[in-house]
């Protein structure tokens, strides 16, 4: 069932008006807003990705007390179910203006990889960085794998709104397979860590809004060409990349540059 998108925006939040778009394969509705604008619907992000981290037991990587004022986030994005109920959300962070603004240098201090990654970010920061954390999908929803896959492209979409070229994320290393076909690419040279705790080896990935067709499922490429166009964001290069399969690696001079 299609979701009704003005019944489920919050009207009594300020400036209701919310930029959203209807994800197809998830069926929910997708808003993005700035914290400070729409708090009613930060918080309920908050809620959903506080709940989640606690599940699995890195309720501190959330860094709730941190972010939870929004004045480190620039955007974020929440799915809403047909219902009402917020199912998955993330949030960015940036455009960044140095190196040193990334969260995911705390997250390799002292690890091998690190100054590459510190280099990785100083290269790109002139053509604009933005950092997604805090990603989530409820436990209960209907469709964990389809909301994971939207929640990828948010990544794109997120950087397009805030005028940068590159998204950039630390995910567990059992999820890029899922990112890659949304064209995300591993930056493969850089050691992975255990964060937030032993059990994950986090590795970095990369979305480049000019490049990504070229390695997107062709699926995701039209998803985010229509959640693109209905949030009123131009086409960036052509989006007909011909056989993008989700797969690619990067090096510090390769991949975007």
């Amino acid at each position: 069932m299609a979701v009704d998108l003005m019944a489920v925006v919050p009207r009594h939040s300020h400036g209701w008006r919310v930029p959203r778009y209807h994800d197809t394969q998830s069926e929910c509705a997708f808003f993005v807003a700035d914290p400070g604008a729409q708090p009613e619907l930060w918080h309920r992000y908050l809620d959903g990705a506080r709940a989640v981290y606690r599940h699995f037991g890195v309720e501190h990587a959330l860094e709730y007390d941190v972010v939870a004022d929004g004045r480190s986030t620039a955007l974020f994005f929440v799915a809403l179910d047909a219902m009402g109920e917020p199912v998955a959300g993330v949030r960015v962070q940036g455009p960044y203006t140095a190196a040193r603004q990334a969260h995911a240098l705390i997250e390799w201090e002292g690890h091998p990889g690190a100054e590459e990654l510190r280099l990785m970010l100083a290269d790109r920061i002139p053509e604009g960085v933005v950092e997604a954390k805090g990603a989530w999908v409820a436990r209960a929803a209907g469709k964990r794998a389809e909301l994971s896959a939207a929640l990828s492209r948010t990544v794109l979409h997120g950087a397009r709104l805030l005028g940068a070229r590159y998204g950039f994320a630390t995910v567990a290393s059992f999820a890029v397979g899922r990112h890659q076909a949304c064209g995300a690419v591993l930056a493969e040279h850089i050691p992975p860590v255990p964060y937030p705790d032993e059990r994950y080896r986090t590795v970095p990935l990369w979305w480049d809004t000019l490049t990504y067709p070229e390695r997107a499922e062709r699926s995701q490429r039209s998803l985010v060409r229509a959640e693109q166009h209905m949030l009123g964001i131009p086409a960036a290069g052509s989006t007909d990349a011909p056989h993008g399969r989700g797969e690619g690696v990067e090096g510090r001079g390769g991949y975007g540059r």
